[in-house]
């Protein structure tokens, strides 16, 4: 078998592939810098529509986490409907194809101030949603399907790289300096265009995943020479016969539904787990300190609230590439335990910091310290993890319903804390890190009992994992 190298066609094409998770993150983290401008908008369009201005300070702050959360409506729809398109269209197509929502939410999006309309924000945000929810399930199913094996694990971890490299350019494009200005943030908003329009022009250039040409298309000697080129070399043969043998186990195994992943007693415990890992995930409060940061910083004093999120950014970029390295070598589940845990611990310093600042000058300090101490565990172990242990807990027959199924409990739950953050700080202050804490206990202790350890494991060894 030939030794497969890291080749300058497999390296753009996997860059190429990784615009799609830099839009997630970018559209993730966009909305935070302006959000004070974006409500100015928000309440002149509303008094203009109504022609009265807005008395309740609750529509406003409900319009504006509708704004925000309605993304993941959108994120929840595409993560469901990713089957439709790479098993119909190929992966590579598919996401040429996506790039359109992307083009079209970015115009709704960066055309409402001019039109005056809250409606071309909301389902802007709503579509840019739809967009990357699809994104969430072709960047790693291509990825993985394009790397060889001895490095698939690093090429897979590149997909939370790409998320987080977004987030980061998100946060420096919002400086007031930049784009985070009141005539200039559509312009922040229609960026995610760009991207767009860059991936549609180099994905031709990329092949289809070898693995959809021979699988799904019967392409034995069209699959062979994209492995070839893309590793480069000649001996795939070895491969190929891999391709051969799942194809065959996949038409023995049958598709398994999503009720059935809940009916059946053998999948039903490594079900609940990938649920409560996608939980553990949403429901720690990263994206309430991603989201609303500039605002978190601004509670805790600081002068120009939005460089400490630029902060934010580049902690959650380095820990990212942290992770990397020890994947690898820690296991999944200790890094997970370890990452869960630190947060608990953090929660409760930002939480206490930010009731104490006005008594202690020395506490604004430590809640900045607190919430970047916070990203930093997060990015070792609830941000990468989930998303590749699901894969791990099931066989190719049950896996596009289990990755269906922890996809949408992502979204809805990322959905519910935009959605129901603003509302819950507004009434309960710094108090609101106390739910977060109970949280991160819980799953640390779901973790720790009901989770096993897939890193160097057969998929065998795991099933017998859970019923032990």
């Amino acid at each position: 078998m030939g030794t497969a190298k890291v080749t300058a066609p497999l390296i753009f094409t996997i860059s190429v592939a990784t615009i799609g998770s830099f839009q997630f993150g970018y559209n993730t983290g966009v909305i935070n810098a302006p959000e004070e401008i974006i409500k100015d908008f928000l309440n002149y369009a509303l008094e203009k529509w109504s022609g009265i201005p807005p008395s309740s300070i609750m529509l406003l702050t409900f319009l504006w986490s509708l704004s925000v959360a309605i993304f993941s409506v959108g994120g929840m729809i595409g993560s469901f409907s990713i089957g439709l398109f790479v098993n119909r269209f190929g992966r590579r197509n598919s996401m040429f194809i996506v790039n359109l929502l992307a083009i079209a939410g970015g115009c709704l999006m960066g055309f409402c101030k001019m039109a005056e309309s809250v409606e071309m924000l909301i389902v802007g945000r709503l579509v840019i949603g739809l967009f990357c929810g699809l994104c969430t399930g072709f960047v790693p199913m291509y990825i993985d399907e394009i790397s060889p094996t001895a490095l698939r694990g690093a090429f897979g971890t590149l997909n939370q790289l790409g998320i987080v490299i977004g987030i980061l350019v998100a946060q420096i494009f919002g400086l007031n300096v930049i784009l985070g200005t009141k005539d200039l943030w559509p312009l922040l908003l229609v960026f995610t265009i760009i991207p767009a329009i860059i991936q549609c022009a180099a994905l031709p250039f990329c092949p289809e995943s070898p693995r959809f040409l021979l699988i799904n298309r019967k392409q034995e000697e069209k699959a062979k020479e994209v492995l070839q080129r893309l590793w480069g070399t000649e001996d795939v043969a070895q491969d190929i016969q891999e391709m051969k043998d799942e194809s065959v186990r996949m038409s023995r195994e049958k598709q398994v539904t999503v009720p059935e992943l809940f009916r059946a007693p053998n999948y039903r415990k490594p079900i609940i787990a990938s649920i409560m890992l996608q939980l553990s995930q949403q429901l720690s409060g990263i994206n309430a300190v991603i989201y609303y940061s500039t605002g978190i910083f601004k509670e805790a004093g600081v002068q120009e609230p939005v460089y400490a999120t630029v902060g934010t950014g580049v902690v959650n970029t380095i820990f990212t590439v942290v992770s990397l390295f020890l994947v690898e070598r820690a296991g999944r589940r200790t890094l997970h335990l370890i990452g869960l845990g630190g947060m608990a611990f953090c929660s409760i310093i930002i939480m206490i910091s930010l009731l104490l600042k006005n008594d202690y000058s020395l506490m604004n300090c430590i809640c900045i310290g607190a919430i970047l101490v916070f990203i930093a565990f997060f990015e070792i172990g609830p941000g990468p993890i989930p998303w590749f242990i699901v894969a791990e807990l099931f066989s190719q027959g049950p896996r596009p319903a289990a990755m269906a199924v922890a996809g949408c409990s992502n979204w809805t739950s990322n959905f519910l804390v935009g959605l129901t953050f603003p509302l819950a700080a507004f009434y309960l202050g710094a108090h609101v890190f106390i739910f977060f804490t109970i949280f991160l206990i819980i799953f640390w202790v779901f973790t720790f009992f009901k989770v096993p350890e897939t890193h160097g494991r057969t998929f065998e060894e795991i099933t017998r994992a859970f019923e032990g």
